[in-house]
């Protein structure tokens, strides 16, 4: 017997009840759902609104579609998570006051991870982070690596947690502050003290000294967030 929805965004109620289902583990990462043709006759709908609700669950990264097969449950996946927020981030960074909110989001973020990295970082953590640095001693006045060693810097903190989560929130913070790097690293001597700074941060984490490392990456992140501020107010 058909499930009896209401009429209005039939879609929206058929991919709520099977994301449900998919949340309590009725249907487990790698099953394939009912076919187009089942679902359609346990929910008494047409195959335009089981199609809307499959491409939903998708892009809430529930559900993997391929040509040619069944729609299968995905895997959990935390970068699929954050990349569902990008349209929303974007959206509050065209705001001034959602920017100063990310930098200081960001600021407790990567403060929380050289923190962990200080108390945490094996041998060869440090090596690793030790090799990123000298990419971005070596990369100064060169733009285009430049910015790249600095985000390979920043990204070797944050993978010394061995927590997948974190690095990928890591990963989507420093991409949708991409604007912000590019504005503060083009200003002349900018590139300089962005090294001097990785320099200290490293020096802290290498002594494992987690408030020292805190100390130094607050002083990092700020004072890249008041440059930014500096530069944009000179550009008006």
């Amino acid at each position: 017997m058909a499930l009896q929805l209401k009429r209005s965004r039939l879609f929206e109620q058929v991919a709520d009840i099977l994301e449900q289902r998919i949340r309590d583990l009725k249907l487990m990462a790698g099953a394939e759902l009912p076919s187009e043709r089942q679902l359609m006759a346990e929910f008494g709908v047409g195959r335009t609104a089981i199609r809307e609700a499959l491409f939903h669950l998708q892009r809430a990264g529930l559900v993997d579609l391929r040509a040619g097969s069944r729609a299968r449950v995905a895997a959990p996946n935390a970068e699929v998570v954050m990349t569902s927020l990008s349209s929303s981030a974007k959206y509050l960074l065209s705001d001034d006051n959602g920017i100063r909110h990310f930098q200081d989001a960001r600021a407790l973020f990567e403060a929380g991870l050289v923190r962990d990295a200080a108390r945490n970082a094996t041998p060869k953590d440090i090596r690793y982070l030790s090799d990123a640095l000298d990419a971005n001693h070596q990369s100064i006045g060169d733009m285009r690596r430049f910015e790249e060693s600095d985000v390979a810097f920043h990204y070797a903190i944050a993978t010394i947690s061995k927590n997948p989560i974190y690095v990928v929130m890591h990963r989507a913070i420093i991409d949708w502050l991409v604007e912000q790097r590019r504005v503060t690293l083009s200003y002349p001597g900018q590139n300089r003290v962005a090294f001097d700074a990785h320099l200290a941060i490293f020096e802290a984490i290498k002594a494992r000294n987690p408030e020292l490392a805190d100390a130094r990456m607050r002083s990092h992140l700020d004072q890249v967030a008041k440059l930014y501020w500096k530069v944009r107010r000179a550009a008006k």
